[in-house]
């Protein structure tokens, strides 16, 4: 007789959580302390929030003998990226009756608060379903916030690519009541009652967290490849006929563990767009079924997929489906980033895309962004977009408001001044690390605008200002702001610390490789300046940084996610 799985700690309360419900409502009412019960860590993500501290006062609070700064970081689900200027202000609003003040746009298009005291947490969920937002699967062991290219100049082929992720989002919505008994009193906004069982999920859902994607070419600008699922959208004529399908994406690691790694997706075939709905939910189930449930460090879809074999894969996809995907069909991605500025028709409808460095939302001296977009949602008709690189897109502005817009920017001194910003800082991502973030082994979103100041010396001096290098950071190598897509990434390993990578392309299509470990801020300089001078003197005519890199032999070409360590 085969041995019973040993199950990891958070299957075990996932088995005994009643469909998410756990002890939270105790938790909840607990005035003594400001956290929760520990098994009500885990099943709280599934309602979209993390519990965290303030890591910058867990020393001084040890001190005085009292408990960490205990709050709440909430991630808002946006489908598709596209939020309606009243759903813009509710966030708004929210961030500061119960948050920090900020509104952070993550990686994946969702809103993200912090600084949600447990005692706001109800009011700030009915806050924003009072929206038609919600949180649920937010986090945890279910399908994400999905995601699709927020680019508003494909205008038709940009509708049926919202409409799929948006129906592939409610399709794998969990259907526990759980949620709405928790933080809005029984009430359902759905126009279906879901009962106390997951048709899809089980009542133990996924191994781990699952992400699907979906692009339009020539635009990589969701990383499709880094999800579990990615969609390339097929058109023709303006219209979508179907997707080709990618599967096995996922960029997390553990420092120390080879066996886990950074995998980009396989192209498996492509599915007409009437079935999408279809292959997402059977991946799922095989996931579900087939998943890691022992140790969640090998419990995403890539580990599944290389265990077993991409082939035994797809015959398992087609036995489920009952039909086959046919051959995938031509595409091409040029880039993974986004333009900047005015785009469309200044008679018609036009669109403007806003740089927002760290995807922080907030005001500063003589930089009032978050007031100037409360004041222009008051009168703006298009939609607020959530871009996959934590950028903001003002869509389908009416040609009246338009002027207004950027007169409301420039009054706030928040109008973008391309012109005093390198190519570089406007394709840098960074995860909101320390000092939130439990995972954290070092700064990002604080302190990589401090390190650009000084890369940005570099890249002037040799001319490369408007080369459009993709810099990553994050303060663990749990790949939130994808730092392995990087032409340059830099993860931390411990405080001040970085491991830096290069080689990954600027289409988002190849992961890079480890170059120097733990390096400090002049390590880091110092590594990339004789590279940087380099590139400035020899690149090829429109040779991207991180293709340069490997044909110059500073790292090999990582081909697959099994040689990342190579």
């Amino acid at each position: 007789m085969a041995d019973t799985p040993k199950l990891s700690e958070v299957e075990i309360v996932k088995d005994a959580s009643n469909y998410l419900r756990g002890t939270i409502v105790e938790s909840l009412s607990n005035r003594i302390t400001g956290a929760l019960n520990h098994d009500d860590t885990h099943l709280i993500k599934f309602h979209g929030s993390y519990q965290q501290t303030d890591r910058d006062l867990d020393s001084e609070r040890k001190l005085q003998k009292l408990e960490p700064l205990y709050s709440f970081m909430i991630r808002v689900r946006v489908p598709g990226g596209t939020a309606t200027p009243a759903q813009w202000q509710r966030m708004d609003d929210l961030a500061d009756e119960y948050g920090n003040g900020t509104i952070k746009l993550t990686t994946r298009q969702a809103f993200q608060l912090h600084g949600v005291l447990k005692r706001d947490l109800q009011a700030t969920i009915q806050g924003f379903n009072e929206a038609l937002l919600d949180s649920i699967a937010g986090c945890g062991d279910v399908n994400r916030n999905v995601m699709c290219s927020p680019n508003p100049h494909e205008s038709a082929v940009h509708a049926e690519v919202y409409a799929a992720a948006a129906a592939i989002s409610a399709h794998l919505t969990p259907r526990t009541t759980a949620y709405w008994e928790l933080w809005l009193n029984g009430e359902q906004q759905s126009t279906t009652e879901p009962a106390d069982e997951e048709p899809i999920y089980g009542k133990t859902y996924l191994p781990r967290k699952f992400k699907i994607a979906l692009a339009v070419p020539p635009y990589n600008d969701v990383d499709i490849f880094a999800n579990d699922i990615g969609l390339i959208a097929i058109a023709e004529k303006g219209k979508v006929l179907g997707y080709n399908v990618a599967v096995g994406g996922g960029l997390g690691m553990t420092f120390g563990m080879n066996e886990t790694y950074p995998r980009l997706a396989d192209i498996i075939g492509f599915v007409p767009a009437a079935n999408v709905l279809d292959v997402c939910e059977k991946v799922v189930t095989i996931q579900r079924d087939w998943g890691n449930r022992e140790n969640r460090k090998f419990s995403r879809l890539k580990y599944t997929i290389d265990k077993v074999g991409l082939s035994a894969f797809q015959a398992e996809l087609h036995q489920r489906l009952g039909y086959d995907l046919t051959p995938a069909r031509p595409y091409h991605f040029q880039s993974s980033t986004d333009a900047f500025g005015w785009s469309g028709n200044p008679k018609g409808l036009s669109h403007l895309t806003l740089f927002i460095e760290g995807g922080r939302i907030h005001n500063l001296p003589g930089y009032a962004l978050k007031t100037a977009l409360r004041e222009i949602a008051a009168f703006h008709t298009g939609e607020f977009r959530l871009t996959g690189n934590q950028n903001l897109v003002l869509a389908n502005i009416k040609s009246a408001h338009r002027s207004r817009i950027q007169a409301l920017l420039e009054a706030h001194g928040a109008w973008p001044n391309t012109a005093h910003q390198t190519a570089l800082r406007q394709h840098s991502l960074a995860c909101v690390a320390l000092n939130t973030c439990s995972q954290a082994f070092a700064e990002a979103e604080r302190y990589l605008p401090q390190l650009l100041d000084k890369l940005d010396t570099i890249i002037r001096a040799h001319g490369l200002a408007e080369a459009g290098i993709l810099i990553r950071m994050t303060g663990c190598p749990n790949g939130c702001a994808r730092p392995y897509l990087g032409e340059i990434g830099l993860v931390g390993k411990a405080p001040g610390r970085y491991n830096l990578y290069l080689g990954a392309d600027h289409a988002g299509e190849r992961l890079n490789k480890l170059y120097r470990e733990m390096l400090d801020e002049d390590g880091i300089l110092r590594e990339l300046t004789p590279i940087l001078a380099d590139y400035a003197a020899q690149r090829q005519p429109q040779e991207g940084f991180g293709d340069f890199v490997i044909r110059q032999g500073y790292v090999q070409a990582t081909t697959h996610g099994l040689n990342f360590h190579a």
